[in-house]
């Protein structure tokens, strides 16, 4: 007769060999090279994605890049700045946005056409962030409230990178949740956004106000370490930019601005997909996937963010799901969010949780 004690430890050694297996293929140790990009002004554009812009940086696929980020308007916006000089900012780059966005990176055999996944690996913020809204007698259509809030209002907050917390005010303490606002690959022929000068080449400069296809202002805040966004390429090489960077969002990021910070390091890998399409934005997050949907009408955004959950619901390969299932497995699980409502065109996202599959 076997000893059941025997028996019962060979059973716990190899049920901790295959969960130990399986979570080392859920989460594949990074290969290739790794590089660093640190923010300067050569390496960082104020609120304008130019795809004539030299790369700073050409990696592989799969290679590791560690990126730097700096805080709004080249780093300009800093403890102890008044609204005024806020407000000047602003009207210092008409039309572009207010973001520092590191990049290009270049993406050796990233071609239009293909996919480009994006895996964050780890954020480290520098020490402090900031709040603001501008005046809404200035600036009447930026802000959810502008038209009730016609004074600006800016707050700086220390943060405090061991409790990962900011204090807000004494007895309100904000627990650091930092994702990158902005992250995007080359812009998209065909966005209808505005070009730089008003030009009509649909290669010119594009501001980083409004997402879109190519990810761009997304403020999607599940976009955190862990996770993994998948990208349509529009150019050659993909061309990776990051910026506006924050260290936490509440959904609808509703009088302009997060807790806006920069980052010692945001440490990516691009992935190139050649067997993969995509039309907007796809989030994978450990428990869930996420689709996106970005238009000026927050309605048509909530549309196209339904259309694409619907979409990869009937394109994934654990359980056959036709057009309707899919469409009411939306509805029953899915959990629409805005994203936010004050850069324009207006974002919506998707998630449905991993756990309404069973496991096999």
């Amino acid at each position: 007769m076997k000893n059941p004690k025997i028996t019962m430890a060979v059973l716990t050694l190899l049920a901790g060999f295959l969960s130990n297996a399986a979570l080392a293929q859920a989460q594949p140790t990074p290969k290739g090279k790794h590089h660093k990009l640190p923010a300067t002004l050569e390496t960082v554009q104020w609120g304008w994605y130019d795809i004539n812009e030299k790369p700073k940086l050409t990696i592989d696929s799969g290679d590791t890049v560690s990126v730097e980020t700096m805080m709004h308007s080249h780093d300009k916006i800093q403890p102890g700045m008044s609204m005024e000089q806020i407000v000047e900012l602003r009207k210092a780059n008409p039309g572009g946005g207010p973001h520092s966005l590191t990049g290009p990176i270049y993406v050796n055999g990233a071609e239009p056409g293909d996919v480009l996944e994006i895996r964050i690996l780890k954020i480290v913020p520098k020490a402090f962030g900031v709040n603001f809204n501008l005046p809404g007698k200035e600036f009447p259509t930026i802000g959810a409230l502008a038209s009730e809030m016609p004074e600006g209002f800016v707050k700086f907050l220390k943060l405090d990178l061991q409790k990962m917390q900011a204090e807000y005010k004494p007895g309100i303490n904000i627990d650091l949740k930092p994702f990158p606002g902005t992250l995007t690959v080359g812009i998209d022929p065909n966005d209808p956004s505005p070009r730089k000068g008003g030009v009509k080449d649909p290669l010119a400069p594009v501001s980083s106000l409004r997402p879109w296809k190519n990810g761009s202002n997304m403020d999607i805040n599940e976009l955190q370490a862990g996770s993994k966004i998948f990208l349509p390429v529009f150019q050659k090489g993909g061309l990776i930019w990051t910026g506006d960077s924050h260290c936490r969002q509440g959904n609808g990021e509703v009088n302009l601005t997060a807790l806006e910070c920069s980052y010692k390091e945001i440490v990516l890998q691009p992935i190139v997909h050649k067997n993969m399409k995509l039309e907007w934005p796809r989030i994978e997050t450990p428990t869930h996937w996420i689709s996106t949907g970005f238009d000026e009408d927050l309605n048509k955004a909530m549309v196209n963010a339904t259309r694409e959950a619907v979409k990869h619901l009937t394109e994934q390969q654990q359980v056959p799901l036709n057009q309707y299932e899919a469409y009411g497995l939306v509805s029953m699980v899915g959990d629409c969010r805005v994203s936010q409502v004050v850069d324009i065109r207006k974002g919506v996202h998707c998630m449905i949780p991993k756990s309404v599959f069973a496991k096999k």
